[in-house]
Formats: C-alpha cells, sequence, structure tokens
C-alpha cells in the first residue's frame, strides 16, 4: 500500500501515536487532517504545523478532500475510539480503505530496516534514546515514539531517507498492535501484568510477546527479568544492571546532577558514560539503548557522545520546576510499577526531602485489577493527594472508583481530591517535592501548579 500520494484522514489523531503518524505524511506532501475527543496542547501542535483538527463527532466535518475523493483517501483510526463512533462507521460503510495505526507503522516498515522496542514500560524512554542516538549518527530514517523528546520537541524524529538506515518503533503491546511489525532487531524491555481488558491474564500476555519476538529476523534483546520463549534460531542477549547479563553497568556514581556509570558489553567497556536523567531505571533503560544501538553496528563511543546530549523525554520525569523552596516534577507513570520506580528516583537523586504525590488513576479496568499494587507504591510516598479516574476508552465498572485505592493506602497523609479543588488543597499544604503522577488528564494540572510554586 503507497500511502504518500493520498489523502489521509485520522480517527483519533490526538493520540501520542497517531500524532506521530500524521506528522510524517504530512512532512511527506500528504492531505492530513483529523478528528480527536478534546483539544490539547498536542493538537494545538498539529494545527500549527497545517493540520486540520476538529472535536466533534460529526459527519458534515469529515473534510470534502475525504469525502469527494473516496477512491484517493485513507482513514486511519485509534483502536481506542468507541463502537458507536459515527464517522468511523459512516466511512466503513462507504468502504474507504481504512487501517489502525499499527498496520500503517506495519506497512511502512516492510521496506526498511526496522527496529522494534517492546515492553511493558521503559519502552518509550528506550525508544527516545535509541532514536536519538541513530539521528546524532546519521542512520535514522525515521522514529515513531510514545512520548515528546525534549531535543526534537517531537514524538517523530526524522533522519535521512536512506536504504541503510533504520526505522525505529515503539512496539506497543494494547491490542496486540506490535504483532504487525517484524522487526530485524527487537528488544523487550518488561513483562508485566497489564492491558488485562486486551489479555485477560499474564499468560496470554507472554504469549503475545513471544510471538512478536518470533516475528524479529536477527537479533533480540530482552532485560534480563524478562521471562519468555525465544526462537532457537535467533541470536538473543540480555541486558541489566547488574554483571552476569551481556551488556550491563559498572562503577555507578553521581557527579553533578548527572549519573556516571561504565557499560560492559561482548566486545568490550564504554567507560564514563554521562547520562542526565536520574534513576536506576535510567541506567538499565540506556544499557537497552546502548544494546540495540551497538548491534545496528554504531560505534561505542559515539554511542557515548550521544548519550550524554539526551535531555529526555516530557512526562518522563520532568522537571517541570526548581528553585530554593521548591521541586516540582509530572510523570506519566500509570502502573504500581512505573510509580514504584519514580519514587525510587526521586529520593536517590534528593534524599531525606519531603515527597508528596498527586495520583490520577487512568482506567476503570486498570484500577480494579492492580489496586493492592497501587495502594502499595503509593503509601510510601510522604503524602498522597488521590485525584478520580481518567476513564479514557471505558466505561465505568461497577463498584470501581480511586475510593478503593484510597482505603488500601496504609498512611494516614492521604486525601481524596478532584480538579475543582485541587489548588486550593495545594495552596494549603507544606510543600517539597511535588509530583504529579498519571497518563490522563492531570497534565493539564500542570501550569496551574507550576504558577501556584513561583508565586
Amino acid at each position: 500500500m503507497n500511502f504518500f500520494d493520498k489523502n489521509i484522514y485520522f480517527i483519533g489523531i490526538g493520540g501520542i501515536g497517531m500524532s506521530a503518524i500524521a506528522r510524517f505524511f504530512k512532512v511527506n506532501g500528504c492531505f492530513v487532517a483529523g478528528y480527536d475527543l478534546t483539544e490539547t496542547p498536542l493538537t494545538n501542535e498539529l494545527e500549527k504545523e497545517g493540520i486540520p483538527v476538529h472535536f466533534s463527532d460529526e459527519l458534515n466535518l469529515i473534510p470534502v478532500e475525504i469525502l469527494e475523493n473516496q477512491e484517493n483517501s485513507v482513514i486511519i483510526y485509534t483502536p481506542a475510539i468507541p463502537k458507536s463512533h459515527k464517522q468511523f462507521n459512516f466511512l466503513k460503510e462507504k468502504n474507504y480503505k481504512i487501517y489502525k495505526r499499527a498496520q500503517v507503522l506495519g506497512l511502512l516498515s516492510k521496506n526498511h530496516k526496522t527496529i522494534g522496542i517492546a515492553g511493558t514500560h521503559g519502552k518509550t524512554t528506550i525508544s527516545s534514546i535509541v532514536a536519538h542516538i541513530f539521528k546524532q549518527n546519521n542512520k535514522l530514517n525515521a522514529a515513531f515514539v510514545g512520548g515528546i523528546l525534549k531535543n526534537y520537541k517531537s514524538n517523530l524524529v526524522l533522519g535521512e531517507k536512506n536504504e541503510n538506515n533504520w526505522l525505529i518503533l515503539e512496539s506497543d503491546e494494547f491490542d496486540r498492535s506490535f504483532l504487525n511489525f517484524s522487526p530485524n532487531i527487537a528488544l523487550i524491555s518488561a513483562v508485566d501484568e497489564d492491558h488485562l481488558d486486551i489479555y485477560e491474564n499474564k499468560v496470554n500476555l507472554i504469549e503475545a510477546f513471544e510471538k512478536f519476538a518470533s516475528q524479529t529476523s536477527q537479533i533480540v534483546v530482552t532485560n534480563q527479568k524478562v521471562n519468555v520463549n525465544l526462537a532457537s534460531n535467533l541470536k538473543t542477549f540480555k541486558y541489566g544492571i547488574k554483571e552476569g547479563n551481556d551488556f550491563f553497568a559498572e562503577n555507578c556514581k553521581i557527579e553533578d546532577g548527572k549519573q556516571i556509570f561504565d557499560i560492559v558489553y561482548p566486545e568490550g567497556i564504554c567507560e564514563n558514560i554521562s547520562l542526565k536523567l536520574p534513576g536506576k531505571v535510567n541506567i538499565e533503560n540506556t544499557i537497552a539503548a546502548f544494546s540495540v544501538a551497538f548491534w545496528a553496528g554504531i560505534n561505542p563511543e559515539n554511542i557515548k557522545k550521544s548519550i550524554a546530549t539526551f535531555e529526555g523525554i516530557e512526562r518522563r520525569f520532568d522537571l517541570i520546576l526548581e528553585n530554593d523552596r521548591y521541586i516540582y516534577i509530572n510523570d506519566y507513570a500509570h502502573h504500581p510499577e512505573e510509580i514504584e520506580r519514580l519514587r525510587e528516583a526521586v529520593e536517590q537523586f534528593y534524599p531525606n526531602r519531603k515527597i508528596t504525590a498527586i495520583f490520577q488513576p487512568h482506567l476503570f479496568s486498570r484500577t480494579k485489577d492492580f489496586t493492592d499494587g497501587f495502594a502499595k507504591s503509593l503509601e510510601k510516598f510522604d503524602e498522597i493527594l488521590l485525584m478520580d479516574i481518567y476513564p479514557a476508552r471505558e466505561i465505568p465498572i461497577e463498584g470501581v472508583t480511586s475510593k478503593i485505592i484510597f482505603d488500601k493506602i496504609n498512611n494516614e497523609n492521604k486525601e481524596m481530591c478532584n480538579f475543582e479543588n485541587i489548588i486550593n488543597k495545594l495552596k494549603n499544604k507544606d510543600k517539597d517535592i511535588l509530583l504529579t503522577i498519571g497518563a490522563g488528564s492531570i497534565v493539564n494540572l500542570v501550569e496551574k501548579i507550576t504558577t501556584i510554586l513561583e508565586s
């Protein structure tokens, strides 16, 4: 399928994965437009880039370029849209060419050397570091990432079109999307229980990751904690913090607000790598990115130079404000394991400080599945403000609210809050280090909270 001479309409264009593809086709000269449920800073950026976006599911808002030229039009949609979506159902009934986001990426990758980076967490950070390394070393065709890279102010990183350059795909397990990809090199960062609304149990989740790995043609790299069966015909390698892996770290220390460490790899040691991101988890993520770049043929010293200039990702330990009184960090964590790792990173970089966490659960199903895990990870903060669930694509589940997490948090310094009262609550609190945590609309509080802290 050749998309480059088409008019392309995106249903769910504001998603982090969808918007990257929209940008890609816009840059390549296609007419691009889209629908999304709500206006966000990201949809505003798309409109500034010349991509019209609307926010009402009405048939008369589908662009005339799509309605009057069906043969030359393609519809790309996110599986997160409801089954009742009027525009989607209308276009489907009219027999438009319709593709899921992952199907499009899979088709694009067929003609390129491809790296697929998967995992229930860690994949966005690893994909971002890999994209930056490949961009800095002129080895990148394009990278589609599930976060906004601070170096490029975008979730799409473009390089040079060259048959020897690589396509980097963050490979999402939601809706089994990553099974559309057949990468040359694959990496799996974690296989922890998640998206049980899709997989039902961990056995099915593991099977999906094993299938993803089996579709890889050359090399599979996995975190030491990942336990999946890999095909015997593949070259397989392990990475982790500790010795005993094919790629691991030594001599880790913190100097001048940076993490300094060595990476031991199969052919030697790359010394004094400098990383601006905090936390042991990001040392591990950097080792993962190093391993992928190494097997793609990039010189270790050049990898090291690239890592030193990586600025990070928005909403991943995103330092919003640091002054003499307060530190404010915004983070996308929406799984108990991710919250645990965030807390460890904050405590490592800012020891003996009071940490107040504001958390917005993401999805009713995830809240139901991980109630105990959320409670245990949150209760370790000094103070917790717990918001209502952000539903995203889901309808409510009877009996599932933030209160079921709240009741299990074994910490007296806890409060329920919502968008209407959170700002007033913060004004009257003794703040030191403040975290906003979650993958939903909590990001809309960042500007207001920053204003309070600055004043």
